[in-house]
């Protein structure tokens, strides 16, 4: 038997015993409710204090410390330096940019 059957059956015995009582099922229905929407908000609190301090959810990961390329470092600059030299161009007057629409 699935846990579905059995906990059918459970209900339907339960019903059986008592009688229909509609003010009863709603306080009952209402008073879970409420229970599950307090944890609910302790729960988000609790999460949310934990990140507010810093710290992770979950199992922490340790991050291997970046390697240095000299190389991509240097390529980086030169990037630059040349951008930095085209730019003095245009601000010197040597390249002049003629607008298309006017």
């Amino acid at each position: 038997m699935s846990i579905l059957t059995k906990s059918v059956s459970f209900l339907k015995r339960l019903r059986r015993r008592s009688s229909p009582d509609p003010v009863r099922d709603w306080l009952i229905l209402f008073t879970v409710s409420l229970i599950l929407f307090a944890g609910l908000i302790v729960w988000n609190i609790w999460t949310f204090d934990i990140v507010a301090n810093g710290n992770g959810m979950g199992a922490s990961t340790s991050v291997p410390a970046p390697v240095f390329n000299r190389a991509s470092l240097d390529a980086v600059h030169t990037i630059f330096m040349n951008r930095a030299a085209e730019k003095t161009k245009y601000d010197s007057g040597t390249y002049s940019f003629v607008d298309p629409s006017q």
